[in-house]
């Protein structure tokens, strides 16, 4: 599709220049492409630019694209509110879920990850702004967590999520990737290693980079206004 791969590109150089004023390598900031509601056309196309991640919020509409791709070779991320009744599909399907913040849910991963497949990649929810409508652990019970995740055999926990509220300002935007990223360093005291910051969309992305950031999400600045 037009569009998609200069977005594509100018996207990549915007996340290295970022990473290079944090005083980071580019390589260390991954972009997930958040795909939800886009056709499968756009997805090819960033595909064969090279981008391999891409994010789904929905859980059939992702199994549809997953389905369609097999043979490219992609990563898919589950990045949605996960209900209970849709954890075998997504334990099935998915190579990563962002949103884990109870351990009902995680358990259900576990127990229904197929044997043949590699441990599905967790990372755990933080309501970095305790939002009351808002998804996510808080940090008083993120240890926990954390603890009982890292027990669970078809699971692998790579690090932490958030999804603050929107911010204006660079200095307001970086607050909560602080917190974020304070929490990993409090759960590393505590023996648990973890890999991962997923934090940062289109309009905070440096504010992400500056405080750690590991993927950054991307959606509409990519693939264009979605259906």
């Amino acid at each position: 599709m037009i569009g998609v791969t200069e977005n594509l590109a100018l996207i990549k150089d915007l996340l290295a220049s970022a990473a290079k004023a944090a005083g980071r390598e580019p390589g260390t900031v991954k972009l997930l492409g958040v795909s939800k509601k886009q056709p499968l056309s756009k997805i090819l196309a960033a595909a064969d630019a090279g981008l391999v991640d891409f994010g789904e919020n929905f859980v059939q509409e992702g199994v549809d694209k997953i389905d369609q791709t097999r043979d490219r070779n992609l990563t898919w991320h589950f990045i949605g509110h996960l209900q209970n009744n849709k954890t075998r599909v997504v334990a099935e399907y998915f190579d990563w879920v962002h949103t884990i913040d109870n351990l009902k849910t995680a358990r259900r991963l576990s127990e229904q990850r197929p044997g043949a497949l590699a441990p599905l990649n967790i990372c755990l929810q933080v309501n970095v702004d305790n939002e009351a409508a808002k998804s996510g652990i808080d940090f008083d019970h993120l240890q926990e967590l954390a603890t009982a995740v890292c027990e669970l055999p078809n699971l692998t926990l790579r690090g932490l999520m958030c999804l603050p509220m929107q911010r204006d300002r660079l200095d307001e935007q970086r607050k909560p990737f602080v917190r974020l990223r304070q929490m990993a360093e409090s759960l590393r005291s505590f023996g648990i290693e973890t890999d991962t910051l997923s934090m940062g969309m289109s309009g905070d992305y440096q504010a992400a980079i500056l405080e750690g950031a590991t993927i950054v999400r991307i959606g509409t600045a990519l693939f264009g206004e979605r259906k």
